[in-house]
Formats: C-alpha cells, structure tokens, sequence
C-alpha cells in the first residue's frame, strides 16, 4: 500500500477539512493547504485505482504522485461543468495510465487475484465465486472483458463508487452506467458457463477472446 506523505496541518487546515470539494478547489487555486486537504482526501481511491490498473506499487505510486501534481498545475483552469474534482481527478489517472501503458506497449492488466480476494462481490448470486475453482473462472473471464468493463469493476469494486460517480468519470448516465454493470455481469456469468463446459469436455476456452 502506498505511503502517504500527508500536507502538515496548522490549526486552520482543521477547518478546511470541513469544507465541501468544490469549496477546497476554490481556495485551492492560491493555497496550497486547501490543495493539501484535497490531496488527503483523494489520494488512497486514485492510488487504489492505478495499482489496480498497472498492476505493481512502484510505478502506482509514481503515477499517483503524477495525477496530483497535474491537478495542482490545472487546478486555476479547473471548472465542475457537471464533472466533480473527484471525477477530475480520475480522468487525469485515466489518461496518464493511457499513456503509461501505450508508452511501454503493455496491455491493460489487474492484479486478479487480489482484485478478487479483496472483497469483489457481485450483486447476482450466479456469478459469485464461492470456491476455488469458480474463483479461477471469474479471473479467466475478467481478463477476456473489454478495457472499459474492467474499469467498471475497478471503480466500482476497488474504488467503491456509486454508479452516478461511475458515470462522472466515464461520461456515461447513471443509467448507462447500471446497463454496462448488467451486462458486464451476463457477459462474465456466460463466459463462466462455457468455461465450466469446456472443462468438463477437456479442452479451455481461447485466451483471445474478448467479452462484448
């Protein structure tokens, strides 16, 4: 887990604290106690969400250090428009995670097996992996989805958002956002299913398919 250098706190960052994020980024744009305040609470999502993202600490905590100085350097450009600074902040991570893996030709990755054990659970009862085997399903088929599923889940399981933050970040509706979780969720249970097939006919699904 990344170490988190917090900003030092003076009697008068006690009550920022207090203070709403878009109350923070107002004063944030000439104090950089308001912007420290901002950075505490936001830095632990966004390094959750890269690690799980990248897939190591290190470069998850040179790519969070990024996001942040990158806010800190746009934040007098910042406007909400309907994109809060959490979402703001998450597309920054985005991009810069974009770039990351374009720049080492890497594909996109998770660390599955923590991504699991660390509490991913699913609200449809076929799909829970309640044993070993279904666990090592539900991973197999995790890797299979389409880049902007797996962020779902990572926002949604990794970073807890609710679906309406889901959609600030991605740009979609709440309701855009339930319909891409329910068939994100079809789509693993069906993959699960023919997994479960093949295993039992001896032979494993193609590694190059990828879940629509």
């Amino acid at each position: 887990m990344m170490k988190i250098r917090p900003w030092r706190r003076p009697a008068r960052t006690q009550e920022l604290t207090q203070l709403s994020d878009a109350e923070l980024v107002e004063l944030a744009r000439e104090s950089k106690e308001a912007f420290g305040v901002l950075y505490e609470r936001h830095v632990e999502k966004i390094y959750r969400y890269i690690y799980y993202r990248t897939g190591n600490h290190h470069d998850a905590e040179d790519l969070t250090s990024g996001v942040f100085f990158r806010a800190m350097a746009h934040i007098e450009n910042y406007s909400e428009r309907g994109v809060p600074f959490q979402a703001w902040l998450y597309r920054i991570a985005h991009n810069l995670m974009a770039n990351w893996h374009r720049d080492r030709g890497r594909r996109k990755i998770i660390p599955l097996e923590e991504f699991v054990n660390s509490g991913l659970q699913f609200d449809a009862p076929d799909v829970a992996a309640e044993d070993k085997e279904e666990r090592e399903m539900l991973l197999e088929a995790i890797t299979r989805l389409p880049e902007e599923r797996q962020q779902l889940l990572t926002l949604k399981f990794v970073s807890h958002l609710s679906n309406a933050e889901i959609g600030d970040i991605m740009d979609r509706t709440e309701g855009a956002i339930k319909s891409l979780y329910h068939r994100t969720l079809i789509a693993l249970r069906e993959d699960m299913e023919m997994q479960q097939i093949s295993r039992q006919q001896g032979s494993a699904p193609s590694q190059d398919k990828r879940l629509e």
